[in-house]
């Protein structure tokens, strides 16, 4: 029988503002659209899997409000296992996202019960983590909490995704840990203390293997608009361009693209097979509004590549 894919991360309430633009400071500006949508990167890309047909599980945490009571009862919705989800008394995790007219977004985030999630939690669900087909984790959780996680992967050999989100300082021991890392642009460049923007696909090569340099076994980097390039030690680095949709929301399209490319690498598709579905995945999330709404099923993204290589 397959084994899950395990999320360790954030799950928050999205409150999203749509409108032409972001006011500037001292500026108030009327907006198209309000809505109170699941989110958090962790659950995010967890509803994303089980959407795909992942057998996904969630290990998290939220408050005891009522956004608490919502978000469990979403990712129960979508598929997840929420059996290692912990209710802590307090409020939930929630995000301010503001989405422009020509989709891109800016988020804010406020950890709330997502800064509970502490080390003890692994140990109580050390079977069930050791157990996983791989474990996708990212940085919206404190920092010792996921530099635990890596070692307890490093111990029982099981693969660890980390997306580098919101981007912060890591250090050398999590790299080495760390089986993809998933960085997009901003993030890349706080890793490489850079502010180099590729413009062509050899520059977005050259950038993901010099990430790759910092420890981790491979890169995945997501380049928006561009697409997206992978970097494996011993092995050809490849680019994957874009899939040209017509772009609606690009919130979560980063968690859409590392929840297809861990879905594709378990199911033993190769590097180059699963770049190409994870940017097919995201292409699809784009076209659609909000979060864990716009996460695409496998039969759909399937469709767009058929309909690509057509």
């Amino acid at each position: 029988m397959k084994r899950a894919i395990t999320v360790v991360g954030s799950i928050n309430q999205d409150l999203v503002v749509a409108a032409d633009r972001v006011p500037g400071p001292g500026e108030t500006l009327f907006g198209e659209r309000f809505a109170l949508n699941p989110g958090g990167k962790g659950a995010n890309q967890a509803v994303a899997l089980a959407r795909l047909g992942v057998e996904t599980a969630m290990l998290g945490c939220v408050g005891s409000d009522t956004f608490g009571r919502d978000l469990l009862q979403a990712l129960t919705t979508a598929g997840v296992h929420t059996g290692m989800v912990a209710t802590v008394p307090g409020a939930s995790g929630v995000a301010l996202v503001q989405v422009e007219a020509h989709g891109e977004n800016r988020i804010t985030v406020i950890a709330g019960a997502n800064a509970a999630l502490q080390p003890e939690h692994l140990r109580q669900h050390a079977r069930s983590l050791a157990a996983s087909s791989m474990i996708l984790t990212q940085l919206e959780t404190p920092m010792d909490l996921t530099l635990a996680l890596a070692r307890q992967c490093r111990t029982t050999g099981v693969p660890l995704m980390l997306d580098p989100a919101p981007a912060a300082p890591l250090s050398s021991e999590l790299l080495e840990a760390v089986t993809w890392l998933t960085p997009n642009l901003n993030e890349a460049q706080a890793l490489l203390q850079s502010g180099e923007s590729p413009t062509t696909p050899r520059e977005a090569m050259g950038m993901a293997e010099r990430l790759l340099l910092q420890g981790a076994q491979g890169v995945l980097l997501k380049l928006g608009s561009m697409g997206a390039v992978t970097a494996q030690r011993g092995a050809t680095t490849l680019f994957q361009p874009a899939f040209r949709v017509p772009v609606q929301d690009t919130t979560a399209a980063g968690d859409a693209c590392n929840a297809a490319f861990a879905a594709a690498l378990t199911r033993g598709e190769t590097v180059a097979a699963s770049l190409r579905f994870a940017c097919a995945a995201s292409a699809v999330c784009v076209t659609r509004d909000g979060a864990q709404q716009a996460m695409p099923t496998r039969d759909e993204v399937e469709a767009l590549l058929q309909q690509a290589s057509a």
